[in-house]
């Protein structure tokens, strides 16, 4: 085994990469053009790239991507992960350079089992609260990497649930009273999906926290998490942590630092997007990393290199037709630099 001075992670959107003529969202397919299309965009973007580890959204099926790397002329440098992907759901998988010594990959679907949502409220004005979920809407591939002798990086690759509404017009309460609730539908369906993305980010952070806490786990979380990085979603699954601190005596011990904060800190410009809709820009798409990757930390293993984003192809007009994800691409470069004791 190598040990590596360097390494890189990257986060990639596939924007429903499926075979052709398969079904997708509600019967939708590709063409055979269109999939084509999408082959060759995705060729450029990974050959681009030459990240160590990627994780990758909206993945249908194994083969699609498998075909990806052997266009590259790839497939022999890395080990994909995908094997839920057979075309009926989508999954998150990852790509992973085999020097790296990728261990078994798994794919974790339902919370944490003592995981609850439920309180009677802080006070007498505030009405008790219970929300019922117990899994995650794209399960969260797990898997780990040994870049140095005896240094293990666990990864998580995740895809929490969209901002679009949750459609209501399955369930029997709307069917029952359609009068009432048509006109509210976006607002009711808007509030369910922050609900349930906003659980997905408790249950994830709670698994986290009991692995990172009181260890020197070194973790690393891949995801499209659909939501800005000052937003709710990121402060729950980060632990909004401490950036500015003496150097080399901060770092949390269970919390999460995101990519995007520490390019803000090597740039006079916050720039970066992932996302653009109805002429809003925004990043959706983050690398979060422990405290052995932020420069400051007294356990600090690797050191911030930079990020890159790939996201000239948002300005196009029609991804379906050139083949394009709807979302940027995230890349970060740490090098081996632990701090001195």
């Amino acid at each position: 085994m190598a040990n590596r001075k360097q390494i890189t992670f990257a986060n990639c959107n596939l924007f429903n990469l499926q075979l052709p003529n398969k079904p997708m969202y509600n019967g939708s397919k590709w063409t055979k053009k269109q999939y084509d299309k999408k082959i060759d965009w995705t060729v450029k973007i990974i050959s681009a790239l030459n990240a160590d580890v990627i994780g990758f959204q909206e993945l249908w099926h194994a083969d699609a991507l498998t075909e990806v790397f052997t266009k590259a002329g790839l497939l022999d440098d890395y080990v994909l992960m995908t094997e839920p992907a057979n075309g009926s759901k989508i999954i998150c998988a990852a790509a992973v350079k085999k020097t790296l010594s990728p261990g078994t990959p798994s794919w974790m679907t339902k919370f944490p089992d003592k995981f609850k949502l439920e309180s009677k409220g802080g006070d007498n004005q505030t009405p008790n609260i219970q929300v019922n979920i117990d899994s995650y809407s794209r399960p969260v591939l797990r898997f780990t990497v040994t870049p140095r002798k005896n240094q293990t990086i666990n990864v998580c690759v995740c895809h929490f649930k969209s901002k679009a509404p949750t459609q209501l017009w399955k369930n029997k309460w709307y069917k029952e009273d359609k009068k009432t609730y048509a006109p509210h539908a976006e607002g009711i369906g808007s509030a369910l999906s922050t609900i349930r993305r906003t659980a997905e980010a408790a249950a994830l952070r709670m698994t986290l926290v009991d692995e990172l806490k009181g260890t020197d786990t070194s973790m690393v979380v891949l995801g499209d998490l659909n939501d800005a990085q000052l937003s709710n979603t990121l402060n729950v699954l980060t632990g909004q942590p401490t950036y500015l601190t003496v150097l080399s005596k901060g770092g949390s011990d269970t919390d999460l630092y995101t990519v995007a904060t520490l390019q803000e800190y090597r740039s006079l410009r916050d720039v970066y997007y992932t996302h653009i809709h109805q002429n809003i820009k925004e990043s959706l798409d983050h690398i979060l990393v422990s405290q052995e990757f932020y420069d400051n930390s007294k356990k600090r293993i690797w050191a911030f290199a930079g990020m890159d984003i790939l996201n000239d192809h948002l300005h196009t007009d029609d991804h379906k037709e050139d083949g394009s994800s709807d979302h940027g691409i995230v890349k970060v470069t740490f090098k081996y630099k632990p701090e001195k004791k």
